[in-house]
């Protein structure tokens, strides 16, 4: 059984915004990982990020790791238990705040860009809704595990990409939402990183290498992202999670 040796997870409310609509969750003890880009306006994004957060973790509790569990909502024999049972936990909170949504106007609504890495042994289950990106660093180099699901290729080029990560899907707003799904066998000296929009648009790849190839802690780490992408006009929240096999 490959150990977490170690993680830091960090969200920022950033250099402009009053008020912190993104989130992270660190769980040890049921292995559950998660960082969320919520969005809709103060009192309101900020609420249903933590409400979608509660409902997601206490779903899933009751059901992870149990194959005997029931899944309600999802049930793919592609993934492992753990991997179904974000899934059902995503559309029980998909369905609680859609729910609460549907008698508000439009500019009254809440939602939110969801990614969640829930470890079971030497296995990741990684599961994204909406912008929020997942990349693992190997023996050196850096490869995309998860694409954000944005406007990037929309829009016709790569530049200025802070303009393209509005959310093609997300938690709560529509009947429906669609997901990425990825299992990935993590080894030793792997890191696992997650990010949402404000701590990766205004970054390279090549700079997130830099950062990452340092001795320095994870939360210093994650601390010199935010830095450097604030120092380009960042006006978003931010928020990242490294894990360290």
């Amino acid at each position: 059984m490959l150990e977490l040796k170690s993680y830091a997870a960090v969200s920022d409310q950033g250099p402009y915004l009053q008020i912190n609509e993104d989130s992270v969750e660190s769980d040890l003890v049921n292995g559950l990982f998660m960082i969320i880009d919520g969005f809709g306006g103060a009192n309101i994004g900020d609420r249903a990020v933590a409400q979608l957060k509660e409902d997601v973790k206490r779903f899933y509790i009751n059901i992870g790791g149990d194959p005997d569990s029931t899944m309600p909502h999802f049930y793919s024999p592609r993934y492992l238990i753990e991997g179904n049972a974000v899934i059902n936990a995503l559309h029980f909170a998909h369905q609680n705040l859609k729910k609460q949504n549907s008698p508000k106007s439009m500019n009254e609504r809440a939602g939110a860009s969801i990614m969640i890495a829930a470890l079971a042994d030497n296995l990741l289950t990684l599961v994204n809704v909406g912008n929020c990106r997942g990349l693992l660093f190997r023996g050196g180099e850096l490869r995309e595990v998860i694409a954000p699901d944005n406007m990037e290729y929309l829009s016709g080029d790569f530049f200025e990409k802070q303009f393209h990560t509005a959310p093609f899907s997300a938690i709560g707003l529509y009947d429906d939402f669609s997901m990425t799904v990825k299992e990935l066998r993590v080894q030793e000296d792997d890191s696992l990183i997650m990010l949402t929009d404000g701590a990766y648009s205004r970054l390279s790849d090549s700079e997130l290498k830099q950062i990452l190839n340092k001795p320095s802690r994870g939360s210093q780490k994650i601390h010199d992202i935010f830095n450097m992408v604030n120092s380009r006009g960042n006006l978003d929240n931010q928020s990242a999670t490294i894990l360290d096999f």
